[in-house]
Formats: C-alpha cells, sequence, structure tokens
C-alpha cells in the first residue's frame, strides 16, 4: 500500500508543473484592432491575442467589446474562445 501511495505522490508531483507552463484566463476588454492576415487581435489592454487559423472574424471589428478565453503558450496569448458582449 506504501509503494502505491508513494507512486502515486511522485506521479502528481511531475505532473503538476505542467499547469503553470500553459494557463488559461479571460479578460473583458474591447477590440482596438483586427488583423485577419496576421490572425492577430489588439484589445484596448494594449495586448496582442493570436487565433487559430480557422478563426471566424465574423462581426469582429474595433469598438466591439468581447470576452475573451485564452492560453499563454510561450509567452503568447492564443484564444481558446471569444464571445461577444452586448
Amino acid at each position: 500500500m506504501r509503494i502505491l501511495i508513494a507512486a502515486l505522490l511522485a506521479t502528481a508531483s511531475i505532473f503538476s508543473p505542467l499547469n503553470t507552463w500553459a494557463q488559461s484566463a479571460d479578460v473583458e476588454a474591447t477590440i482596438k484592432s483586427v488583423d485577419a492576415k496576421a490572425l492577430v487581435l489588439t484589445l484596448d489592454d494594449g495586448k496582442t491575442y493570436k487565433v487559430p487559423e480557422e478563426f471566424n472574424f465574423e462581426g469582429l471589428k474595433a469598438g466591439v467589446k468581447v470576452l475573451v478565453f485564452f492560453t499563454v503558450v510561450d509567452g503568447n496569448r492564443v484564444v481558446d474562445d471569444l464571445e461577444i458582449v452586448q
């Protein structure tokens, strides 16, 4: 039993740092600019957010308030989901 618990604790300690490498977050802000060719959104907080290639830019333009769910990967904010706030 002690060996099983030790193995489980060792496994948990190995995988726990993975959470700090890619952290999810969200932000509510207004779009400052949209660059569909570069696949980048810039919000009024001054930060840029990369979007996937299949991202639908329909309805997104400067001045639209959005809620952006993103993950930080290698120092870049990558959009996971986006909702228009009305």
